[in-house]
């Protein structure tokens, strides 16, 4: 089993928040074809990283997670890039944990 997280930004570059019907779209299409999903967006959480030595970059995420049995390495890459288009981001965040359930 693993359990996967994908970070996805609130707001783009210019402070402009996203449309919630990104988050709508993904979720049902995630939980379409996963069979779950798990959304955290009560509180953002917040990211801090240093863009250069003097500037420090603040970002407010929500997160995706599903347990899925296997994971498409090459399904995943694909539909990361995809977010990346759609929420105009360099870098989209999807991490993948093996994990044993109790």
């Amino acid at each position: 089993m693993h359990l996967i997280q994908i970070l996805l930004p609130l707001y783009d570059e210019n402070g402009e928040s996203f449309s919630s019907g990104h988050c709508s779209v993904i979720r049902k299409e995630l939980a379409d074809k996963f069979g779950g999903i798990t959304t955290y967006t009560r509180s953002p959480a917040v990211g801090l990283w240093k863009e250069t030595e003097n500037k420090t970059v603040r970002d407010e995420i929500i997160i995706f997670e599903l347990m899925i049995a296997e994971v498409d390495e090459l399904w995943w890459s694909n539909y990361k890039i995809g977010l990346e288009k759609l929420f105009k981001q360099d870098i989209i965040v999807i991490r993948s944990w093996e994990i044993t359930l109790l």
